[in-house]
């Protein structure tokens, strides 16, 4: 690492040479599979940015000039370029975000990671730079993958109106998202790809040109930037001219001589252009380019000669809900899935092998899936629609005018809810039973294990006037949770031998376990507990409130903001039954949570064992007339 480790910034690169660029790029690939294989992370995106990064921050004199990424997990190259080269506690507690982060350097300008937003952005602060009369360059940093989203395109048709503001649109073209990337810009973009005939042509044209004393560089140059004619005439790239804009490309995204030469003609050229960029997705680290799933897109922590984990997790809660969904393929030829661009991480995959005709890859456009996910219901098939939580957000408005409106059968699947942790703020499933409790006839389930997620999926699909959510968490699946009982459509997971208690305890999901050592922990402050687990949280069951009048306390306990969740709607529901009892409920506060791991972060806005014991302990000794000093020395009687 004898250049990587002088690096302080990205002037540093100025004085380096051809051979020792090559070198650095080496060295930082080294650095990428040693450092992350320890932490895991996104390891294959960022070993194929390697000369990229190198080439825009020569070219670009970053923080004044504006480098954004979309999306952000490429950017761990930018990080170590910008002074930041302790990767020990990468997405940890304390150590490096796995995404730009404003906290951490002035040279990350947004922290984005959700895809397809970063063109929006970057017209934004051409705008600006345009108002202001400031000499600043914007880059955007984009992917094939992004460019399947349709927000991509809104701000391209906005871009390309302005012909005389400069913004440089770095196009990384990989041929993947996660997974190789589909749709028509997919096909227009490798036909560029394999349309070479023109580079060809400049690479030749360059060996005799650099032969060629003191006019033969710029005359290369002169014919790199040739204009429409003859760059029509060997490669389709028309599409984005015919927009407006200015196209360089395709530039081989592991020249550095290559990149740097386009990146310099697109910064002198005074308006919108877009430099495409052919690049390889795990270049340099042999088991990424063998995985043929998504070339490591992100790891967890493996051993870096092999690539192999170097622990298993278990049974996660996506592979029981891939199975599940096999087996009611088999059972029913009209269910179909669909996917933005995450066949594999939402667990598709071994269904889309089964029935390769029933699963529609949308690409990065939320919004599109589920629409056509209407479509396909209104049609007569039932679509199940497997997403990230946090990824649900972007369709909310879809969810509500046209699956819901329309009443159609559609079942989305959330995969990663609640509090995910490493990857910090923009992928916590935190929103979705707050910003979908207000959606009229739409139903939530919130399995508490593997054995719930079968069953209430089968519930889910079975449901065809009206669209249906289930929603499970991040990682290995617990145990089973046994039901000792049940009260309307709800499990009953303890119970007091009296049958009447203090609390009645209100479980969401994965919660399940630790709603249970509550109970525990209150059993020895000498409170009785009842624990249900109501499985569809919304609506809230009719037969809550009977059972919450027979218990002095309710407390609900869930992982989705406090604001607007499961606890607000049951009060909700308490309130119209004229249940008057007190409630407290638990959850995750509103705002944005730092990346750490889930337990970490679980423990630092309280939402544990301990302390939920403790406060509901101090309540309950309120209600009593006890007088206590705090919650803590409540619990200590």
């Amino acid at each position: 690492m004898a250049l990587l480790t002088r690096i302080r910034g990205p002037r540093d690169l100025d004085r380096l040479g051809p051979e020792q660029l090559e070198q650095l790029a080496g060295e930082i690939r080294s650095f990428l599979v040693e450092e992350v294989s320890k932490t895991g992370g996104h390891l294959g995106p960022n070993l194929g940015v390697v000369e990229l990064t190198i080439a825009l921050h020569r070219v670009f004199d970053s923080p004044k000039d504006k480098i954004l990424f979309d999306t952000g997990h490429q950017s761990y190259v930018h990080k170590l370029l910008t002074g930041r080269q302790d990767f020990s506690r990468l997405k940890s507690k304390g150590g490096l975000s796995g995404y730009p982060s404003r906290a951490e350097s002035d040279h990350d300008i947004i922290e984005n990671s959700h895809a397809s937003t970063v063109l929006g952005w970057a017209d934004g602060l051409a705008k600006a730079n345009e108002v202001l009369q400031k000499d600043d360059h914007v880059v955007a940093v984009t992917g094939d993958g992004a460019l399947t989203g349709g927000m991509a395109w809104e701000a391209l048709n906005n871009i390309a109106a302005a012909k005389d503001r400069p913004l440089v649109i770095v196009v990384n073209d990989n041929e993947r998202s996660y997974a190789p990337t589909i749709g028509g810009l997919a096909n227009h973009l490798a036909t560029l790809r394999t349309t070479d005939g023109y580079e060809r042509f400049l690479a030749r044209g360059k060996e005799i040109l650099d032969r060629t004393p003191v006019v033969g560089r710029p005359l290369y140059g002169t014919l790199h930037g040739a204009k429409k004619g003859l760059k029509d005439f060997i490669a389709p790239q028309g599409m984005f001219e015919d927009l407006g804009l200015k196209y360089v490309g395709p530039i081989d995204g592991h020249d550095i001589e290559a990149l740097e030469s386009a990146l310099q003609r697109a910064k002198r050229f005074g308006g919108p252009v877009i430099v495409h960029c052919i690049t390889e997705k795990g270049r340099g680290y042999q088991p990424a380019l063998q995985d043929e799933a998504d070339r490591f897109h992100a790891v967890g922590k493996i051993h870096p000669d092999t690539g192999l984990p170097i622990a298993s997790s278990g049974v996660d809660w996506t592979s029981v809900f891939g199975e599940e969904m096999v087996k009611l393929g088999h059972e029913r030829e009209d269910l179909v899935a669909i996917t933005a661009a995450m066949l594999q991480p939402v667990g598709l995959e071994k269904f889309a092998k089964a029935f390769p005709d029933r699963v529609y890859d949308v690409g990065i456009a939320e919004q599109h899936g589920a629409v056509s996910a209407a479509g396909l219901a209104t049609g007569g098939v039932h679509p199940v629609f497997a997403v990230y939580a946090t990824f649900l957000n972007r369709a909310f408005d879809q969810v509500l005018m046209d699956v819901a409106l329309h009443r159609c059968g559609v079942t989305f699947v959330l995969d990663r809810a609640g509090i995910t942790g490493t990857d910090g703020a923009s992928h916590n499933g935190m929103w979705d039973m707050s910003i979908l409790q207000c959606v009229p006839g739409l139903r939530i389930a919130a399995p508490r294990d593997a054995d719930q997620v079968r069953a209430q999926l089968r519930e889910a699909v079975a449901v065809e006037d009206a669209p249906t959510v289930v929603r499970f968490s991040k990682g290995a699946v617990g145990p089973a949770v046994a039901a000792v009982g049940r009260v309307g459509g709800m499990d009953v997971l303890r119970r007091t031998e009296e049958g009447t208690a203090d609390v009645l305890l209100v479980s969401v999901g994965a919660l399940a376990p630790m709603c249970l050592d509550i109970a525990d922990l209150l059993d020895k402050q000498g409170i009785t507990t009842t624990v249900v687990d109501p499985r569809w949280v919304k609506p809230v069951d009719e037969a809550l409130a009977p059972l919450a009048e027979q218990h002095r306390v309710v407390v609900t306990v869930e992982d989705n903001s406090r604001v607007g969740g499961v606890g607000s709607a049951v009060a909700q529901a308490l309130r119209d039954a004229g249940v008057d009892v007190p409630l407290r409920d638990f959850g995750i506060p509103p705002r944005f949570l730092d990346h750490a791991s889930r337990k970490e972060v679980m423990a630092e806005i309280g939402l544990t064992a301990p302390d939920i014991a403790r406060q509901v302990t101090g309540l309950v000794a309120r209600l009593d007339g006890r007088l206590v000093d705090s919650p803590t020395e409540a619990a200590r009687d």
